[in-house]
């Protein structure tokens, strides 16, 4: 546990899933805003995947870029091209009817999270699955990321003693602009389901089920009709209790795209942490992969020692890739399949409703 940390902008790993060079997957990406321009330079990076058309209702521009067929819609496409997989990464509204088109074509999907806007149409989602198995990785690249996955390491190994507490923190000023794509500003946006969705999940991933959510929300800074700040108090099924605190309209550091060079082109604030968790005996910093513990005597009088964890950095979104180039191929199941992300969505409906009713309540799963 002694090794050395590795920044994030360090000499990368090539992972688990990386593969020897075989026949490309043929993709299509049915989306073609800021996401999807972004999925598009991580498909660069993956040698093994080729894109062969870009769906978008209302411009072209990414396809001519890339001298690809364009398409308006997704039927389209799947008929006229019949691409291998396809990418999803359209406004949330639309990715539960997008991906019953592809599995109705019979073509996996890299879903883009949120897996659905409710847990109603992630019902859906899993419904269509039960009756037409295809593979559909969602896309929550968090969990992908390597100092995820030596947390989660840290948590199985009891170096926290029993987990009993998390703190999430995703605070961030959004400029003005954001905001001038309608969806943005609507039901089924909000911090909650486009941010807060992450922190959710991977408290979940690190510290198990939810059973019980309280939550307040509030829409006053920015006066749209979705919350702008929310936070949400959790309980797990272990007896651990965890907190998110939210907005997308405060000036603060803490927060993962500037606490970790996922998006380089954030400002960062590398020495800032935006994920607590404790133990009985132990705390652990992320993403720096701080922990901290007691010597031979554990009180609050006596000091506390710290170690700085190593890992090795990789770009979550090429590892995820990655994995879905496996993933469409029938060599692996999904790190998150949509029933595991229904689980998320679940936590997010009772928060939602927590903050609405003002009372706890508890997730009902899909």
């Amino acid at each position: 546990m002694n090794s050395a940390h590795c920044h994030p902008d360090s000499q990368r790993n090539p992972g688990p899933d990386s593969m020897p060079r075989s026949p490309r997957l043929r993709v299509g990406l049915i989306g073609a805003g800021v996401m999807g321009r972004q999925h598009v330079g991580t498909m660069k990076q993956v040698p093994e995947v080729e894109l062969v058309a870009v769906v978008d209702p209302f411009t072209s521009a990414l396809a001519d870029a890339e001298r690809v067929p364009a398409f308006t819609d997704t039927g389209a496409m799947l008929e006229a091209v019949r691409p291998d997989a396809v990418l999803i990464v359209n406004p949330n509204e639309l990715h539960v009817p997008t991906a019953l088109e592809c599995i109705a074509a019979g073509v996996p999907a890299l879903l883009e999270k949120p897996v659905a806007t409710s847990l109603e149409d992630a019902r859906v989602l899993l419904e269509a699955l039960r009756a037409k198995p295809v593979p559909i990785l969602v896309g929550h690249h968090r969990r992908h990321n390597p100092v995820i996955a030596r947390a989660k390491e840290i948590v199985a190994a009891g170096l926290l003693g029993r987990p009993s507490l998390a703190t999430a923190l995703w605070q961030t000023k959004k400029p003005d602009a954001y905001y001038d794509i309608a969806w943005r500003r609507e039901p089924g946006a909000g911090v909650m389901l486009i941010n807060l969705v992450h922190e959710t999940d991977l408290l979940r991933h690190l510290y198990g089920e939810v059973v019980e959510v309280q939550a307040f929300s509030a829409n006053a800074l920015r006066g749209f009709a979705v919350e702008d700040t929310a936070t949400i108090s959790l309980r797990f099924e272990s007896g651990a209790l965890g907190s998110i605190v939210g907005s997308d309209a405060v000036a603060s550091p803490w927060g993962w795209e500037k606490n970790l060079n996922e998006v380089p082109k954030f400002a960062k604030e590398y020495d800032q942490p935006c994920l607590l968790l404790a133990g009985t005996e132990g705390a652990l910093s992320l993403p720096q992969l701080k922990l901290w513990r007691y010597g031979e005597r554990a009180d609050w009088e006596a000091p506390l020692f710290q170690q700085q964890l190593g890992y090795q950095a990789d770009d979550p979104q090429v590892l995820q890739l990655r994995h879905f180039v496996r993933v469409a191929r029938g060599e692996v199941a999904p790190l998150i399949g949509v029933e595991d992300a229904a689980r998320t969505i679940a936590v997010i409906d009772a928060a939602r409703r927590a903050a609405r009713e003002r009372r706890s309540v508890a997730p009902v799963h899909a």
